[in-house]
């Protein structure tokens, strides 16, 4: 579901609406482009029609929602079964939970396909990008010094309890972070995610470790077609230098959102159907 104009959306919408073409998924666009005259309650009629409508597997709304509408109630709203952004409370509380490294609630979070709950997907998107790294090379998340730039409830605090699940060491830093630099320096992994052009200098990181730029920013570039050009929240040409692994912006993390929403969405399906718990 798309509330509103933004162009950003627009893009990123008809990029996952592709995406489930591409693989056979077959999915359907509710859009409002005029927003502000699009009421709160006309959005959670249809969220519950949703919910009850057994050929749906998973809803997402596209945000931001406009300012008149609250985010958090509609979010609520959306039936965590089906919530394949990840971003219910419901599913939000069960990632949050240290009680599933132990006992009966013991999963396997090696597995995001064996978690019988949604969990957000660029947070995931990093995780399964540090799995492949590892593969490729031996760099384990276990017991790595990790920090964490921005603290939001879409990348930050989830990506951070992903690498802690994962047994790191986790440090959050965010605007109010004292000797942000010297922190930073200490990481072998470091995933930012601040939303500030080119912020992550070559000279905080430390040499050899791995870089997850989640930032997306546009830049004013007159000379280009588009009159604007996106850049990471890390200074990607210097810090290639410097870094073992990298992930430039675009083509990065951006992809692997989009694959880990389709793979929730399968996940869904699977659960539906009675092929996996959850």
């Amino acid at each position: 579901m798309l509330v509103g104009s933004w162009k950003d959306s627009q893009t990123y919408v008809c990029i996952k609406q592709k995406a489930c073409a591409d693989c056979g998924m077959v999915s359907f666009l509710e859009e409002y482009p005029n927003g502000e005259d699009f009421t709160e309650e006309t959005l959670l009629a249809k969220i519950r029609h949703w919910n009850e409508d057994k050929a749906v597997h998973g809803i997402l709304v596209q945000l931001p929602l406009p300012k008149h509408i609250h985010e958090e109630r509609i979010l609520s709203e959306v039936d965590q079964k089906k919530d394949v952004d990840g971003l219910h409370p419901a599913n939000m509380a069960k990632l949050f939970s240290t009680a599933t490294h132990a006992g009966a609630f013991k999963l396997n979070w090696n597995d995001f396909t064996s978690i019988p709950f949604h969990i957000p997907c660029t947070p995931q998107g990093c995780i399964k990008l540090l799995n492949r790294i590892n593969d490729c090379q031996g760099i384990d998340i276990e017991g790595k010094n990790a920090v964490v730039i921005g603290r939001s409830n879409l990348i930050g605090m989830p990506v951070a309890m992903l690498l802690l699940h994962r047994n790191a060491m986790i440090t959050i830093v965010h605007s109010c972070t004292k000797n942000i630099e010297n922190i930073i320096q200490q990481a072998e992994i470091v995933v930012a995610a601040v939303g500030r052009a080119n912020m992550v200098q070559a000279s905080w990181l430390k040499p050899g470790c791995v870089v997850i730029d989640d930032g997306i920013n546009s830049v004013d570039a007159p000379d280009t077609k588009r009159g604007y050009k996106l850049m990471g929240d890390v200074n990607y040409a210097e810090a290639k230098e410097v870094c073992e692994w990298i992930t430039p912006v675009p083509g990065g993390v951006g992809p692997m959102t989009i694959a880990m929403l389709l793979r929730n969405t399968w996940n869904s399906w699977r659960r539906a159907t009675g092929q996996i718990e959850g």
